[in-house]
């Protein structure tokens, strides 16, 4: 028996944290502009990265600001609120937001200074940055669309409920940003305790994903917990359990890999949240912790196998498990343009371009929800829905979000209407290369290819990440882009459309100006050897991808 390892250097910080709190009231009294390593670390936790400006020299000065990341869970805000989030993207960032592929909302350049002022307002907005990032379970996403079938709202409702189960117990958050205005509220004992996390937390971040039955818009196997309700006519009669999802990777370590999440158990209603914490105390009390690129869930499902991993679970519960219900999918797309939601109602998805709210875009959005009050959900593909809306504002919303230069669904072509990117530079400091500010050109260059093979309108979901940490889910997409050196690519293809299998490493190293190039003899082949019906990713991975495939 081989003898345990020493934990990393990131469990001593957080075990000396005191539940969170570390060094951030100090530090946010000095004067300098930025943070120790140490409480860098300890941020997170508090929804907050300390970030450079990648595309400043080496060796030139740098003022370090910090992207804040507000957690939203099912991506659901009111009308105010998200006027209140616009608001604060001139009075505390960098004139922008941004929405990530976990439904939340991110403000970038925010300065030290700020921080208080931005989590205060946001605090008074019902909103939150506690454990949008950091080794806890992060925002629960679940699919946003309102559709008329009042299910959907159900789930939301699921989902609001396990987010706020699994916060942080510690009053850390409330001390140090709301100068203690809550910690009477907080529920915690005398002696403060953490009693799901422990005083070292999880061993790297846990994701929770609902999706709806038969629509995976939310790509529900790459979370660590997935849950898919199964309705009666009434709503949820049980739930069916995912875990072990995830696609990041570290380049070099060759132990990293990506992998989608196995069918766990069936749940009934009044046993998911049980079941739930259960999985997550398996991560806490097996997970990694000397080695955090091996510190994920779905490696404790590799190294035990689903048997024993069951078994645990079992255990924990006290019971045995119900087998898993199966799963069937008919859509992985967003809910872009218009749809019914009952009632007279109906809602608008509004596809942006990287999930990146600016300029004309982020005018148009606030004079809509200000002068229609429209409700908005962020969905898990970084677009928005327009919420709330009668048929007779359909003109007049179409025309002023036209008006400020906005193109809607039918205005893209498919593959750009369905396309991912992480931010990657200048702010992410772990990305290779470009992927947000190269995507433009990219899919202009992917568009003029399918165009010359008659595959203008083919809807192929492509995402694109400036490095194998699989924050836009490249590796569920049907073509997926991967940085991997400067300006140099590795090329995915096979991926189902619905987000269940995926993709296969086609070609590396592809510099950018050339991927169209490399993928313009497989759209041939796609064009002429598909079988009626065939999306592109079901025939790449029938076809096998190889570097022969082209």
């Amino acid at each position: 028996m081989s003898a345990p390892q020493a934990p990393s250097g990131v469990e001593l910080v957080k075990q000396s944290s005191r539940h969170l709190r570390g060094r951030i009231v100090e530090e946010l009294a000095l004067e300098t502009p930025g943070f120790s390593k140490e409480t860098v670390h300890i941020l997170k936790f508090h929804g907050t990265y300390q970030q450079g400006d990648r595309d400043i020299p080496k060796g030139q000065p740098v003022t370090p600001g910090s992207m804040v990341r507000v957690g939203v869970p099912g991506g659901v805000l009111t009308a105010p609120q998200y006027l209140a989030l616009d608001a604060l993207a001139d009075q505390v960032g960098d004139g922008g937001l941004r929405l990530t592929s976990r439904q939340d909302i991110q403000f970038h350049r925010v300065r030290k200074a700020n921080l208080r002022t931005l989590l205060r307002a946001l605090d008074r907005n019902f909103l939150s940055t506690l454990a949008a990032c950091g080794d806890v379970v992060r925002n629960v996403t679940c699919c946003p669309a309102p559709f008329e079938d009042p299910r959907r709202d159900e789930i939301q409702e699921y989902a609001r409920t396990l987010a706020r189960r699994f916060k942080p117990a510690t009053r850390a958050y409330f001390e140090i940003w709301l100068d203690g205005e809550k910690a009477a509220a907080a529920e915690t004992a005398p002696g403060e305790s953490e009693p799901l996390y422990g005083d070292t937390y999880l061993p790297r971040k846990f994701k929770i994903g609902f999706a709806a039955p038969g629509d995976n818009c939310i790509d529900v196997y790459t979370n660590d917990i997935g849950i898919v309700p199964v309705y009666g006519a009434a709503g949820p009669t049980a739930f069916t359990v995912l875990a072990g999802g995830g696609l990041g990777t570290s380049p070099g370590i060759k132990a990293t890999h990506p992998r989608l999440a196995d069918p766990i158990c069936t749940a009934a209603p009044e046993e998911l949240a049980g079941v739930v914490e259960a999985v997550i105390g398996i991560h806490r009390d097996f997970g990694n912790r000397s080695n955090r690129k091996l510190a994920r869930l779905k490696y404790v499902l590799d190294e035990w196998g689903l048997e024993r991993f069951q078994a645990e679970l079992a255990e924990r519960l006290g019971r045995s498990l119900t087998p898993p219900q199966p799963l069937a999918w008919q859509d992985g797309r967003d809910h872009l343009g218009w749809h019914a939601a009952g009632d007279g109602h109906g809602f608008l998805g509004v596809p942006l371009p990287a999930g990146r709210v600016r300029d004309g875009l982020r005018t148009a959005l606030r004079e809509v929800v200000g002068n229609f009050g429209a409700g908005v959900r962020l969905t898990a593909q970084q677009n928005l829905l327009l919420t709330g809306l009668r048929a007779s504002d359909r003109q007049g919303v179409e025309d002023m979000l036209h008006e400020h230069g906005v193109r809607l669904a039918g205005d893209l072509p498919p593959v750009v209407r369905q396309a991912m990117a992480c931010p990657a530079f200048p702010t992410c400091g772990l990305a290779i290369t470009e992927a947000e500010r190269a995507l433009p050109a990219i899919l202009a260059d992917i568009q003029g290819a399918l165009a010359e093979s008659g595959l203008e309108q083919e809807p192929i979901t492509m995402r694109i990440t400036g490095c194998p940490n699989g924050c836009a889910r490249s590796l569920t997409a049907e073509l997926g882009l991967v940085g991997q050196s400067v300006a140099l690519y590795g090329i995915y293809l096979g991926g189902s459309p619905v987000g269940t299998r995926l993709a296969a490493l086609f070609a590396v190293n592809v510099p950018r100006e050339k991927i169209a190039e490399r993928l313009r003899p497989v759209f041939q082949r796609f064009r002429d050897q598909r079988q009626p019906g065939e999306a592109f990713g079901d025939f790449c991975h029938r076809a096998g991808v190889t570097a022969e495939l082209a």
